[in-house]
């Protein structure tokens, strides 16, 4: 066999195994193809495009590592030409081609129905990168914050200010029947068009539909997960994870960094950098090991960094050579090289297995060894990505992996790493905004270093605002680098952040519910955990709160990326509020919405707003494991009508799954629970169901008990145990109203935590005294010329009902 980088190798190649193929369905209806000698054009959908270019004639109807599906359902087109030009229309583009080969004059796509001039795409044209300070391209993501101490670059994502972008597909290698990737002939062009103009949730829709959905995590992945780069020991481990379980902080991940393999090895052998053996001086017995931790509730992956392959100090050296041909008596080196089948094969089958086999749940792909393989164009990242992925899907297992971001395409490898980043404010303030941007190439399940990996100084409120931003992030993960003073356990933190930092891990495991249920909301309707607000918001203003975002169905989110100012307490945030009512989940505020506007909090809370008729499934208080739980509080927002349908599986890679409705009737004042449905042994026969309602004034129930908490204008009402077949009801006693916010009580707490003078602190109170409209206590507030800090937190509660 001719080696990987020869001519002709990749048709040379055998099949893969069946579970490393994955399924696609890339064939295009020809109802919806317009062709010539040398182009062709596929109206995938009435704003999806394919424009492909072949001086052969030749065209691909393979899959690639990009697209892996053309089935569509066909839409109607009108078509006329003119000689060897043509035009295509669609209620919502204007294709107009010159029949030759590809260029600005002669392939031209408009975008319809765009009140915006520049809502046109020329081939081979480049965008202009911003207009008026507005970016154009509202970007993508990138492969790696790796040492980012603040923004980087990102890619282009698919979604434009002027309603129309273009994923280039030509560069990408086609699948062939065997599941491997094949070379495209030089001189292909392959592009698609996207002309949803600020149907921005539409575009990402069809991506998925184009290139696979994003996969559904498994259950454990929602928690909250441990990794330190730090030599542990069996001993040590376990210590901590019995240190965390005493002081009730949860985890369901832990990740060993790359210590647990051999490390110190004989220089002539290489640098121990990667490794696969056990170092048994730190680990000696690792299938008990290993067990422990699967007893105590915890997953495990293992660091490994691949680029140097098996080596002879390997205990799996001998059989990985004999299989790929080398006499293990020479000790060569045998290479890394994926392409290579029987390579890949030992890579697998002799290394990667029999430690899954002694408990290794996943692996942590730490390639940073750039984009070149033997195969031209095959990106070795990539095709970790992809084979680790479908590899860990076997024996029916739900799959998962975790690696860097290796282009379009790879929201369907999650978890991402998005490496090592500096400790510092500038990295926090820029996460948020990494993270939701990326959902604009589809990219879904970003995992940060949660705390910042390295550099920097301690900071107690860094690090906290860190962990807040980490339990409202797609993954939660606390890690750090090898340094004594730099670890994430919260009793390394000052009494008043450690308590915090507490309760944010407890939090975090309680939402499991409604993240499980985003979860699969993003597998199966295509809509990200974290979105950015411009998805469904005016792009100006939503761009001047860029930081935040939309986290699922019923959240917003506006993380503090900056310090208090130190004589009020709070830090502040702009946000946009979209249109209808917001009610803070901390706090029980109420806001109007459709504005922007600046928001203040101390360290112990967090800027997070539910929508009106919003509806939260949480864990019990006590049940901070992630498996579908016996005891769920429902968390239902006040001000609008509301429902939200509960999703629990068994998690398997083909799931069995149940659903829970909970309607809320804002009008009738009445919750509605179950009965669920579906696959019922997979979740608790009998249930301990809690309901709060948050935002409304104080009210009672009809034949239940209940429990009114003014300082966070939320009433608890405990229904009991009921069965998972059977509905359960809440009805609220009197007709429910929006709550008043107790503006005064609210505004003196504020001020009497605030390091001022006593004098400004009775004057704000006076300027707020019960019963003044709002622009009487605004005025009065003004005209106090306080700090602006507390003059904006003060107002900001003052204001945040405007009707």
């Amino acid at each position: 066999m001719p080696h990987p980088g020869a001519p002709g190798y990749c048709h040379l190649v055998p099949a893969l195994p069946p579970h490393l193929r994955p399924t696609t369905t890339p064939e295009t209806d020809p109802a919806v193809v317009v062709s010539g000698p040398s182009y062709r054009i596929s109206m995938l959908t009435p704003q999806l495009v394919r424009l492909e270019w072949s001086p052969s004639g030749q065209f691909t109807d393979a899959a690639t590592q990009v697209v892996w599906n053309r089935q569509f359902p066909v839409g109607d087109f009108a078509l006329d030409r003119d000689g060897e030009s043509l035009q295509i229309r669609t209620p919502f583009i204007q294709l107009d081609y010159d029949g030759q080969e590809f260029s600005a004059s002669g392939l031209v796509v408009r975008a319809l129905g765009v009140s915006n001039y520049r809502s046109v795409w020329r081939y081979g044209e480049v965008e202009r990168p911003e207009v008026y300070g507005i970016p154009t391209n509202l970007r993508g993501t990138a492969r790696t914050l790796d040492e980012a101490d603040g923004p980087v670059p990102l890619e282009p994502g698919l979604l434009s200010v002027n309603g129309i972008s273009v994923l280039d597909d030509s560069l990408s290698l086609t699948m062939d029947d065997g599941g491997w990737f094949v070379p495209r002939p030089d001189g292909v062009i392959d592009v698609y068009v996207f002309a949803y103009g600020r149907d921005f949730v539409s575009a990402i829709r069809d991506y998925y539909a184009l290139t696979g959905p994003q996969p559904l995590l498994p259950r454990y992945a929602l928690g909250n997960w441990w990794s330190r780069y730090h030599p542990y020991s069996d001993s040590e481990y376990r210590e901590l994870i019995t240190a965390f379980e005493k002081a009730d902080l949860p985890f369901s991940v832990g990740v060993l960094d790359m210590d647990w393999h051999l490390v110190n090895i004989d220089p002539r052998i290489g640098s121990g950098w990667t490794g696969y053996t056990w170092n048994t001086d730190l680990f000696p017995d690792p299938p008990a090991f290993l067990s422990w931790l699967h007893e105590h509730g915890l997953k495990i992956a293992l660091n490994v960094h691949p680029a140097d392959g098996i080596l002879r100090h390997e205990k799996a050296y001998e059989r990985v050579a004999e299989h790929v041909g080398i006499d293990p008596a020479s000790g060569a080196p045998v290479i890394f090289d994926l392409c290579n089948p029987k390579f890949r094969e030992a890579y697998f089958d002799l290394v990667h297995h029999p430690l899954e086999d002694e408990g290794v749940d996943f692996w942590w792909l730490d390639w940073q060894q750039g984009h070149w393989s033997t195969v031209p164009g095959l990106d070795p990242l990539w095709l970790l990505n992809h084979l680790h992925f479908l590899d860990s899907a076997r024996n029916g297992r739900r799959p998962l992996t975790f690696s860097r971001y290796a282009g379009p395409g790879s929201h369907r490898y999650p978890v991402g790493f998005s490496g090592d980043t500096v400790i510092s404010w500038a990295s926090l303030a820029f996460q948020p905004y990494f993270t939701a941007t990326a959902s604009n190439i589809g990219y879904g399940w970003w995992s940060h270093d949660i705390g910042g990996h390295m550099f920097g100084v301690k900071d107690d409120e860094l690090a906290t605002r860190w962990l807040q931003l980490g339990c409202f992030s797609p993954v939660n993960r606390l890690h750090s680098t090898l340094n004594p003073f730099n670890s994430k356990e919260p009793w390394r933190f000052n009494t008043i952040a450690e308590a915090i930092q507490g309760d944010t891990l407890r939090l975090r495991h309680r939402l499991v519910p409604y993240l499980h249920t985003m979860n699969e909301r993003a597998h199966s309707q295509g809509r990200p955990l974290v979105e950015p607000l411009y998805w469904g918001e005016p792009i100006i203003e939503a761009l001047a709160a860029k930081t935040s975002f939309r986290f699922g169905s019923e959240l917003l989110v506006a993380p503090i990326t900056s310090p208090a100012a130190r004589d009020v307490g709070v830090a502040a945030v702009e946000t946009r509020l979209p249109s209808g009512t917001w009610v803070d989940t901390y706090t029980g505020v109420v806001y109007d919405g459709g504005r922007n506007v600046t928001l203040h909090r101390g360290l112990d809370t967090y800027p997070v707003l539910a929508k009106a008729g919003g509806i939260v499934p949480l864990t019990g208080p006590d049940n901070l494991r992630v498996e579908n739980p016996e005891a769920l509080e429902v968390r239902v927002y006040a001000g609008a009508d509301g429902s939200f349908t509960l999703y629990e599986d068994d998690d398997a890679a083909e799931p069995r799954a149940a659903r829970t409705p909970i309607v809320f009737d804002w009008a009738a004042g009445r919750l509605s629970i179950g009965p669920a449905v579906g696959a019922l042994d997979v979740i608790p026969t009998v249930r301990d169901w809690t309901v709060t309602l948050v935002g409304a004034t104080e009210t009672t129930v009809v034949d239940h008990e209940s429990t009114w908490d003014a300082a966070t204008g939320s009433l608890t009402v405990h229904l009991g145990r009921v069965a998972a077949a059977q509905p359960a009801t809440v009805t609220f006693a009197g007709p429910l109203t929006l709550g008043g916010n107790d503006v005064a009580r609210r505004v003196y707490e504020l001020v009497d935590r605030a390091q001022v003078p006593f004098a400004a602190k009775q004057a704000v109170v006076t300027a707020v005294l019960p019963g003044r409209d709002a622009a009487t206590a605004t005025r009065a507030v003004l005209e106090l010329h306080l700090d602006p800090v507390l003059e904006g937190a003060v107002l900001e509660l003052v204001l945040a009902r405007l009707t």
